[in-house]
């Protein structure tokens, strides 16, 4: 009974409590609901108040910018009504000029128009001047015909033979003339040039053979070289490529081969051959492969020693090697690389006295003739094979055109390529530099008759000088003292157009008339 009278007293607790729990939220949110209304009161009293004041700004804010509208609207129309003012002057100014412009072109059209009446008169006058002038001409050929007993077209040709003998006889005057100045200034200049680089360059003199000769200390070694049945002397010539001649010549055993480069290696490899004693095929071929490389490295030391000389630096290895190879190569007894060495420091030194690149000139003077270590060897001529490897090589374009035109296959386009084509006939033209077989010697002289004896009036020719010179005798009769002038020039152009030389060739041209007579 207790137990239930104390959970009736405590529900009847747990009901009071939450019921006053609402009460008390109930009167905290009519309380917050009223102090919250007073706020929002006052808040649209106070946005009422700043309505106000701002309607009251921007009536104001409003009246100033209409006025400064209305401000800058009357200065804007003062001024477009200024413009239109001073527009208004200029074309009232252009009106008057343009007015003033009119009636000097009336005035010029005028002027005009009053020259061009003068002009159709005085034209009219001309023609009728010409008409009484061409009236006057016929009668006075009439006359001249009349009195000289010619025709007109008779005197014409008459004239015109006279005129064209004087007419030839002034022209090969003049052309001597000129030729004689200009060659004497020409030949002063280049002799000076040309002197001068010779002066400088001091070039061995060499003759180069097709035969090597190794001294022998006694002529019992003839037979060991030979060996039994020939079997060492047979080693040696397969290893080498190089005949052996073994003859009656005391102590010295004879090498001939075209190629030079196997004869070094030959004469090398036997040198030592002989020094060392002991000569069998095993031994040969040992010395042969030393030759080889001792030949080998002698090629790179002359082609850097080459370089040095002539001062010229940058050359592609391989061709460096090239030029040392030409020290073996000989063109008409001339050694290549001394000559080649000799144009190069010919092409410095007249580059020099020209005012052109020194170390260019030096280049293309050292290499014009590098494919002639390679011409034995490959097809086509030194040249095309010397401006391939240039080209391949890196070379510049003048090096090339250089290389290209130095026998005149192409045409120079630079002052080098012409010092060069000097240097290498100055090179090749001095007396001892190279030699000449007698074929090639009479054809020349033969080629030089054949062209003189080719022209009208020529009598005999005579090639002298070993083809320095060419007498031409021509018959008086068909040939005048004017023709001769004529006439060598045209054997001198006609020489250097079909033949290829050294140096120069003179062309003298003899007339002799001879009137016979006997006293009785």
């Amino acid at each position: 009974m207790l137990l239930a009278l104390e959970i009736q007293s405590i529900v009847i607790f747990a009901v009071i409590l939450v019921v006053a729990v609402f009460a008390t939220w109930f009167a905290a949110v009519a309380y917050r609901k009223n102090v919250a209304e007073a706020k929002i009161g006052k808040a649209e009293d106070k946005a009422r108040e700043i309505i106000d004041e701002a309607l009251k700004n921007a009536e104001a804010k409003k009246r100033e910018v209409l006025l400064e509208a209305k401000e800058d609207a009357l200065k804007t129309k003062n001024d477009m009504e200024k413009e239109v003012k001073d527009r208004r002057s200029e074309v009232q100014r252009m009106e008057k000029r343009l007015l003033s412009r009119e009636e000097n072109l009336d005035k010029k059209t005028e002027a005009v128009e009053k020259k061009e009446a003068n002009l159709s008169r005085k034209e009219q006058e001309l023609e009728k001047l010409k008409r009484e002038v061409s009236d006057l001409e016929a009668k006075r050929t009439q006359e001249l015909e009349r009195l000289s007993g010619l025709t007109s077209e008779q005197a014409k040709e008459y004239l015109l033979r006279t005129v064209e003998d004087e007419v030839k006889h002034e022209t090969a005057v003049m052309i001597k003339e000129l030729e004689t100045r200009a060659k004497e200034e020409a030949d002063k200049k280049a002799k000076e040039y040309v002197v001068t680089a010779i002066q400088k360059c001091a070039a061995d003199q060499v003759s180069e053979t097709t035969i090597s000769l190794v001294q022998l200390p006694n002529d019992e070694m003839k037979g060991r070289i030979i060996g039994r049945e020939g079997r060492n002397i047979r080693a040696l010539e397969t290893m080498t490529g190089v005949d052996l001649i073994i003859d009656d010549t005391p102590e010295a055993v004879i090498l001939s081969s075209f190629d030079p480069i196997r004869r070094e290696v030959a004469r090398i490899a036997l040198e030592k051959l002989i020094l060392d004693g002991r000569i069998h095929p095993a031994r040969i071929e040992e010395m042969v492969e030393k030759a080889q490389k001792e030949v080998e490295k002698i090629i790179r030391e002359e082609g850097e020693a080459a370089i040095l000389e002539v001062g010229v630096h940058g050359i592609h290895p391989e061709l460096v090697r090239l030029l040392g190879k030409m020290k073996y190569r000989t063109s008409y007894g001339q050694n290549c690389l001394k000559h080649s060495i000799e144009v190069s420091l010919l092409s410095g030194l007249l580059a020099g006295e020209l005012g052109l690149d020194v170390r260019l000139a030096k280049r293309a003077g050292l290499l014009h003739d590098i494919g002639k270590s390679l011409d034995h060897e490959m097809e086509g001529s030194h040249v095309s094979i010397g401006v391939d490897l240039c080209r391949k090589y890196k070379e510049s374009a003048i090096v090339i055109n250089a290389v290209e035109s130095h026998h005149g296959d192409v045409e120079p386009q630079s002052l080098i390529a012409c010092i060069v084509q000097a240097a290498d006939t100055i090179s090749a033209a001095r007396p001892g530099a190279r030699r000449e077989t007698l074929e090639t010697y009479t054809t020349r002289l033969k080629s030089l008759e054949d062209i003189a004896n080719s022209f009208k009036g020529v009598d005999k020719t005579f090639a002298i000088q070993a083809g320095r010179e060419i007498r031409v005798m021509v018959v008086p009769e068909q040939v005048s003292d004017s023709d001769m002038v004529l006439l060598a020039r045209d054997i001198s152009k006609q020489i250097e157009a079909e033949l290829e030389y050294p140096g120069q060739i003179k062309v003298s041209v003899v007339r002799e008339s001879r009137v016979t007579d006997y006293a009785k």
